[in-house]
C-alpha cells in the first residue's frame, strides 16, 4: 500500500520515480536527532526549495512517502497526523512550526483515518518511528502537544487572538471553557506560535501552570520541542520575579489567594517584591507583571477557599479594564469527553438538582456500580484493554498513609485502599492503579476512564429532595478551613464534578451513600 524510499537531501539524489515529479506526497527530512515534516505535490522541486533555506541546511536526508490513493486532502490530513504524532514518538525534535494545523473534515476520511495506522505500523518497520500509536495516544506529551489540530471553536479564538495581538498588546484576553474544552490546548499551542512567529519571537513570553504536578508535565514536554524550553513554563512566584510582554495563564480558576494555603511565607514574599500586601492574590501579580495576560478561566472548576471565585475573578478584572482592554472569548465545543457538551451538562444538572429526564449516551459509558469488588475489577480491566483507567475520588477520607505507609487510607466493603502516593505525575506512575486519586492529583489532566467514588462528604437529603454534603466527612482542611456550609457545598460539587469529567470514554460511579445511590439509579444505567 505505501512506498517509502530514502534520497540524499545534502546531495540533492532521489532517483528517477516519475511520482516524485507530479504527485501529492508526504516526506521526512531529518539528520537523527530533528526532522521536519511535509507534503507536496511536486516534491523534487520542493526539495530544491528547501536546500536553499538556511533552517533546513542541517538535514542530510529525506523519506519520500507515496501511495497510489493520496489527494491533496489526505497528504495535508496526513502531514497534520505526522508531525503530532512524530512530536510525541520522541524520536526526533520536530523543527515544524505549527502554524495552519487543524482538523479538516473531507471525503471518506474515516477510511482514510484507519489507513494512517497501517502507515504508521510501517514507519515503525522502517525504524522512522518507536512507540505505537496506541501508547502515544496515552502519553502527556500528545495529549498537550503543541502541534494538536484544532477544531473550528478553537481555531476561530486562536485567529481572533492573535489578531488582536498584532494590533496591540496592551489588553487582556480572557478564555472560558468547561472541562474538556481544550484550554490547555489552546494555551500551549499559542505559545510555540508565538515563539516562532517573527513578529513576536523578541518579546519575553511565558506560561503559567499554576498546579505543580501539571507545570513538571508541561515542562517535560517543552524540553522536547524545538524552539520552547522549559524555563518558560511558570510558576505564579516565578511570575513576581520579572516582567513578561505576554504571559499565558491556564487553569487560571487555581490561582491562590493568601487564604487556607500551606506556603504563606513564600507567598508573603511574593507579594512584597512587587510592593503588594497579602490581600492580593497570584492573580494580580500576573496582572502587574504583563502588557498583555492572556488567562483561561472556568467558574466551575474553583475547588476551594483558596480559590480565585467567579465574584473575585470578575471584579479583578473590572478593575483591570481601567489600564487596558479586556476581550473575552468562550471554547464551547468538548474535545475531551466523548460524552460531548450533553454529558457534561447532564452531571451538573444531577448535581444540583435540575435533572428530570434520564439520558443514555450511545458513545459514552456512564454507569454506576453497586458492589465495589466489582467496581474494582472493571477498572483494572479497562486499564489493561485501553490503559489509562483510575480510580478517584472526593475527599472523604483522612489520608493517614501520609505519616504511615503501612496503613490504609479507604476501607469500602472490606477492600482497603490508599490515596494517592504523590500529587505530581500520579496518573502515569506505576502505583496509580492501586491508589485512589484526589482532586489534586487529577485535575487537568485525561483519562481513558474514570472510576469515581462519591463518599460520605455527599448525600442525598430526603427531607429537601437536594444533593447535600456533609462536612464531617470531608477532610481536606485547607478546603474547608473558613469556609461557609454554602461554599462548601459548592466546592464539593465542582470537586465531583471535575472527578467526573476526566473520562474520555467513560465514567463509573460507586456511591457510598445509600439514599444518594438511590437518587441516582433514576438517572444513571445500574450495573
Amino acid at each position: 500500500m505505501y512506498k517509502i524510499t530514502e534520497g540524499d537531501f545534502k546531495n540533492q539524489n532521489f532517483g528517477q520515480e516519475d511520482y516524485l515529479r507530479n504527485w501529492p506526497m508526504l516526506y521526512i527530512l531529518e539528520n537523527g536527532k530533528q526532522a521536519y515534516i511535509g507534503e507536496s505535490n511536486h516534491v523534487l522541486t520542493r526539495m530544491s526549495q528547501h536546500k536553499s533555506i538556511e533552517e533546513k541546511m542541517i538535514f542530510n536526508k529525506v523519506h519520500f512517502i507515496y501511495a497510489n490513493f493520496f489527494n491533496q486532502s489526505v497528504t495535508f490530513d496526513y502531514e497534520s497526523k505526522l508531525i503530532q504524532y512524530i512530536a510525541a514518538d520522541e524520536m526526533y525534535e520536530i523543527t515544524n512550526k505549527n502554524a495552519g494545523l487543524a482538523d479538516k473534515e473531507y471525503y471518506e476520511k474515516k477510511t482514510y483515518d484507519e489507513k494512517f495506522r497501517m502507515l504508521w505500523r510501517r514507519l515503525q518497520k522502517e525504524k522512522l518511528v518507536r512507540r505505537s500509536l496506541e501508547e502515544i495516544e496515552n502519553s502527556d506529551l500528545f495529549k498537550y502537544s503543541p502541534f494538536k489540530e484544532l477544531n473550528d471553536d478553537q481555531r476561530e479564538a486562536v485567529e481572533s487572538i492573535l489578531g488582536r495581538l498584532k494590533k496591540n498588546l496592551n489588553q487582556s484576553i480572557v478564555i472560558n471553557g468547561m472541562p474538556g474544552s481544550g484550554k490547555t490546548i489552546v494555551a500551549i499551542y499559542l505559545m510555540k506560535y508565538l515563539k516562532d512567529s517573527e513578529e513576536f519571537c523578541n518579546k519575553k513570553i511565558g506560561i503559567v501552570i499554576p498546579q505543580t504536578s501539571l507545570r513538571l508535565t508541561i515542562k517535560k514536554l517543552f524540553r522536547s520541542i524545538y524552539g520552547l524550553k522549559a524555563s518558560d513554563v511558570l510558576s505564579p512566584s516565578d511570575v513576581t520575579k520579572s516582567r513578561y510582554d505576554i504571559l499565558l495563564v491556564d487553569e487560571a480558576h487555581r490561582l491562590h489567594q493568601y487564604k487556607n494555603i500551606s506556603y504563606r511565607g513564600s507567598f508573603k514574599k511574593s507579594c512584597e517584591r512587587l510592593g503588594m500586601t497579602t490581600e492580593c492574590d497570584e492573580l494580580d501579580w500576573i496582572l502587574a507583571q504583563c502588557e498583555c495576560p492572556i488567562i483561561f478561566y472556568d467558574k466551575m472548576q474553583v475547588v476551594g477557599p483558596s480559590g480565585i471565585d467567579e465574584v473575585r475573578f470578575n471584579d479583578k478584572m473590572l478593575k483591570d479594564r481601567r489600564n487596558r482592554i479586556t476581550e473575552y472569548f468562550r471554547l464551547l465545543t468538548q474535545m475531551r469527553v466523548k460524552g460531548g457538551n450533553d454529558y457534561i451538562g447532564y452531571i451538573r444538572s444531577i448535581l444540583y438538582n435540575t435533572v428530570s429526564v434520564k439520558k443514555l449516551f450511545d458513545n459514552y459509558e456512564f454507569k454506576m456500580i453497586t458492589n465495589f469488588s466489582d467496581f474494582e475489577k472493571l477498572m483494572r480491566q479497562k486499564d489493561a484493554e485501553e490503559g489509562l483507567s483510575r480510580m478517584l475520588a472526593g475527599y472523604a477520607w483522612e489520608w493517614i498513609s501520609k505519616e504511615d505507609k503501612s496503613k490504609k487510607d479507604i476501607e469500602i466493603e472490606g477492600m482497603q485502599k490508599m490515596w494517592n502516593n504523590r500529587t505530581e505525575g500520579w496518573v502515569h506512575c506505576d502505583t496509580a492503579i492501586d491508589e485512589v486519586g484526589c482532586i489534586h492529583s487529577i485535575q487537568g489532566y485525561d483519562l481513558n476512564y474514570a472510576f469515581v467514588i462519591l463518599g460520605n462528604d455527599i448525600y442525598y437529603d430526603k427531607s429537601t429532595e437536594q444533593v447535600a454534603i456533609n462536612s464531617k466527612h470531608y477532610f481536606d482542611k485547607n478546603g474547608k478551613h473558613t469556609a461557609s456550609y454554602d461554599d462548601l457545598l459548592r466546592y464539593i460539587k465542582d470537586i465531583y464534578y471535575v472527578l467526573m469529567t476526566r473520562g474520555i470514554k467513560g465514567t463509573y460511579l460507586y456511591v457510598c451513600n445509600y439514599d444518594l445511590k438511590e437518587y441516582l439509579e433514576k438517572f444513571i444505567e445500574v450495573i
